[in-house]
This record gives C-alpha cells, structure tokens and sequence, in this order.
C-alpha cells in the first residue's frame, strides 16, 4: 500500500513577514550569499531534517530560511536554546513569532535541574510525519571557533524515533539535508557568505530496519558521522585559524587576483590546501605500536615539506600584514611614476564618490553609530569564543531596529510629500552604500599606494624573490599532490556560469565596473575596510 502524500504544514503570516524582512536585511548586512545546489533540497511535503555547522548564532537560522526557496519548502521548523524565550528583547520576539521550538540545554541549567526535552522531541516527530522540514544544529551550540565540534546524536536518535513510529508503513520515508555554511568573515558587513546543500540521506523503515527499535547505538554513531562528514566537505573545517589563514594566502598565490572564480570554486580551492596542511600537522603513528605499520619515509618527508611552506607561508604573511598589503602588490611590481599616476586616479575616485554618496550617508549614520555601540557593549560581556559568533545577530538586529527608526522619522519629518520619501529614503540609503563601498575599495588601493612608496624599492624586491620561492612550492604542491589545474585562471574562466558577484571576461569587467545590484569583487576575501582582512583572533580556547 502506497503511503498517502504529505502536504506540510501552511507556513503562518508572521513566518513568511519575518522571512521576507530578513531575506531584505541579510542582503544588505552581506555583499554576496551564494547559495548552491537548491535542486537537493527535498520538495514540499517530504519529511526533512535539516542540518548545518553553527558559527553564528540566529544569523545560520535566518540564512537557512531565506536560502531555501519558498517554492521548495514554504516552511522551515526552527530550534533555539530555550533561554532566549520569554524576554523583552527584540531578538525573543523574533524567534518567538517565527514558531521556534525551545530546546533545553543541560549547560544552562544548575546542577541537579531537570533538562527534558521528550515533548519537544515528540513536537518535532509529530511535525515530520505531516511531511515538515525541521532545522537542527547537532553540534548543539553555537561558538566562534575555526573547527566543527563533534556533532550531538540527537538528530540521528530523532530519525530512528521516527522510523520506529511509522514501521508499519515500511515506505514513509524521512530525510536528512546536510548544509555547509561558509562565511569569509562572518561578523564583517558586507563580507560575503557560501551555502552549500549536499545530496540528502533517504530513510525508510524497508530499507534502514538498522535505525528501528531496538537500535544499536554504533548505527546511531555512524549515521552522525556521515553527517559531519559531509558537512565539514563542504567548508573550512581547521583545528586552528593559523592553518585557516595559511591556506587562504596558499589559495591566493594558486590563483591569484583577478581570476574569475565563483565564490564556491574560491572556498574548494582554500578548503584543498587546508585538508593538505591539516593531514602533515596530524600526529604520525609510532612505529613501534602494536600491530600498527611504519609510515612510509617518503610521505614522512612530503609532510614535512607541507608544514615547513605553512611556516613559511605565516612569515611571508606577517611581513604584508605589518607593511599592510596583498600578496598581489609584490606580485605585480609597478614603476614609481605609474603608482604615482594611480595614487592621484584612486584619490580622486574615491573623493568623487564619497561625494555621491554623501547624502545616503547621511541617513546611514544612526544606524552605524547605534550598531557600533551596542557591537562594543556586547564584545565586554565574554571571552572571543563565546561572544564573536553573535556580533552578526547584534549587528542585523540592531541595524534593522535603527534603520526603521530612521525610516519613520524621514517619513513624519517630510510627512506632506511621506509617499515620495517612502521611496526616495531607501534608494538614496542603497544608492550612498554601493558607492560608498567603491569609494572605501579606491580609498583603499590608495592607502596600499602610499605603503608601497614608504617600503621602497629594495625592501619589495627582496620581497619578491621570497614570494617567486614560495609560489613555486605552492604551485607544485597544488599540481602535484592535491591534483589542481595547472592553469587556474585560464581553468576557472571557462567553468561555471554567471554566478552572483562574479565577473566572466574582460569586457563584462569593464561594462559592469559598476552594478546597482552588487558590488562586482575581484577578491572574496573583501570586506568594508581599509586594509586586507587576513587575521583571526587567538587560538588560545
């Protein structure tokens, strides 16, 4: 007998309101969010538990219900910590009206409390047998750190709870969407975000009798551990972000400024050369341990070769981070008269559009000056670790709360001609943000001008040798170990397709220097500053 299809649940009002405004807000907080493989995700009505790495707190929520089209799912059921219900903050009443579930944690309760969460577990069952999507994060909290902590059995233990339920139908069947979520600086406004969806994990109670009761917990560990395999492949999994911040200079030196990646093609690229340090820096087996084999001298040497270029790698990053230039300025050695010549074009850009944008501004300031005090307050309550990974959600919540404030105010202050404002105030706000970040990116090529002048000639060449020595090892280590293409620019130029804030050929470069729509960046690793964001805080946790 064929199961009978699954309709889902009809997403409420306040649901699809706070995930149009967020969908509005997250595109302006980042420049760009890549969102691939949306053809995975399982149609509406199908049973789904969807599961991502969680270094951001509500920010991952929120990115994962405005990644998933409405046309696939018109709801997603999220989850949070049962401590943010219940209070008078905008943040509550968000989680609040989009029909989170409270989950309770046994950290944030004293010692001896009861933590029981067998109701909203079977909340969650009862969701999924109506054919809903339900988000988790197995790693169970969320934290600023480099590396993927080892992901919780509870989602696992939820699909054999569910089978259990439903094995008098051996063809219902649930699914596990696994996400990788990428963020180049997660914390920075205008920093650019990948989401990657993997091909989801089918169950039934036909063809899994392994996950029904009475279940041997090993399969339930082996289910988990599929699931954080393929979620670390999908983003950058490191034990430190030394080795993060080498293989994203590795990256840069394989397929320098200019080539014509996608955003995804860019993180694969880090994430290869990542793997490859994380393995030499991996404790070798002795070999004088039982019924353990010897590893062989040759890969003992090539690992030893691997560590000694991240050393070397790190070194030749903190010389450009102490001149604060790229990698790509002692590339490209310019003559002095031509950097002359290009410090007075970049001067003058950058104060032409800051002009223009002068009046967006104006309206932006109240936004940036409250967010930049509440961001300031909240980084005293804690350690890095434990306070870095909200600073985006302080910085989203706060920047929509004093943005609508300023909305309103513009639309009372101008109330006879409120409807020509109400239409004039957000482009003029969008408009003086596209120019100011072309202004800040001009402004910056100027600062690294003037720097380059300051280091002077011999400095720079002796910098150029180091840097011709290092390129050679990392491009035979990219071509013949980790299997890179020997010709990135010219490999990456012809694959893919017309992706978000990527830039195909030399002609579409020049008639689309400027797009309304996004900022057009030749280096994903941009942020709105004035100098290369290559570091991260301590490894000391």
């Amino acid at each position: 007998m064929s199961m009978p299809a699954l309709k889902g649940t009809p997403a409420s009002w306040s649901y699809l309101f706070i995930r149009l405004l967020f969908k509005f807000v997250l595109k302006i907080f980042y420049g760009t969010i890549v969102v691939e493989n949306v053809d995975l995700i399982p149609p509406r009505g199908t049973p789904c538990i969807v599961c991502a790495n969680h270094s951001n707190s509500l920010t991952d929520a929120l990115l994962l219900v405005t990644s998933i089209p409405s046309k696939k799912r018109n709801l997603l059921r999220l989850t949070a910590k049962s401590t943010q219900f219940g209070k008078k903050t905008f943040t509550s009443w968000l989680i609040e009206s989009a029909g989170t579930v409270p989950l309770m944690r046994r950290k944030d309760y004293a010692e001896g409390s009861e933590v029981d969460n067998s109701h909203v577990m079977r909340y969650l069952m009862e969701a999924l047998e109506l054919g809903d999507a339900v988000c988790l994060f197995p790693e169970g909290m969320s934290r600023y750190h480099p590396t993927i902590a080892p992901l919780k059995t509870g989602v696992s233990r939820l699909v054999s709870d569910v089978l259990t339920r439903n094995r008098h139908n051996p063809d219902f069947e649930i699914n596990v969407l696994t996400c990788s979520i990428t963020y180049m600086h997660r914390q920075h406004f205008r920093s650019d975000v990948l989401v990657t969806f993997h091909p989801p994990m089918k169950f039934t109670p036909k063809n899994n009798p392994e996950l029904l009761a009475p279940t041997d917990f090993s399969e339930i560990r082996v289910l988990t551990a599929k699931m954080h395999q393929q979620i670390s492949s999908g983003t950058l999994d490191a034990p430190s972000w030394r080795l993060v911040r080498n293989a994203k200079l590795a990256a840069r030196m394989y397929a320098p400024l200019g080539t014509t990646m996608s955003l995804g093609d860019y993180i694969r690229v880090v994430r290869t050369f990542l793997e490859a340090f994380k393995l030499a820096e991996q404790p070798k087996v002795d070999p004088t341990s039982d019924g353990e084999a010897p590893q062989p001298e040759q890969v003992l040497r090539e690992d030893k070769k691997i560590v000694q270029l991240g050393n070397d790698l790190k070194e030749y990053q903190d010389q450009l981070s102490r001149w604060g230039i790229k990698d790509d300025r002692i590339r490209r050695p310019l003559p002095r008269r031509v950097i002359l010549y290009r410090l007075c074009v970049r001067l003058i850009w950058s104060l032409f559009l800051i002009t223009l944008s002068i009046p967006g501004l104006l309206l932006w300031l109240p936004v940036f000056v409250t967010t930049m005090i509440a961001v300031h307050q909240y980084k005293r309550t804690g350690p890095v670790w434990d306070t870095y990974d909200e600073i985006a959600q302080y910085k989203l919540t706060y920047g929509l709360i004093s943005w609508i404030c300023v909305y309103f105010t513009a639309m009372v202050v101008t109330f006879p001609t409120a409807l020509l404002t109400a239409v004039l105030v957000p482009a003029a706000m969008w408009m003086g943000l596209r120019w100011m970040e072309d202004a800040v990116s001009a402004f910056r090529a100027f600062v690294s001008l003037v720097r380059l002048l300051w280091i002077g000639a011999p400095a720079l060449q002796a910098m150029r040798g180091r840097r011709a020595e290092l390129y050679a090892r990392v491009m035979a280590l990219a071509t013949g170990t980790l299997g890179l293409p020997a010709e990135p620019e010219t490999y990456f130029a012809e694959t893919g397709g017309v992706e978000k804030g990527r830039v195909r050929g030399r002609w579409a470069s020049k008639a689309n220097y400027f797009s309304v729509r996004r900022r057009r960046k030749r280096d994903w690793n941009e942020t709105l500053r004035l100098y290369d964001q290559v570091d991260y805080p301590g490894d000391e946790y």
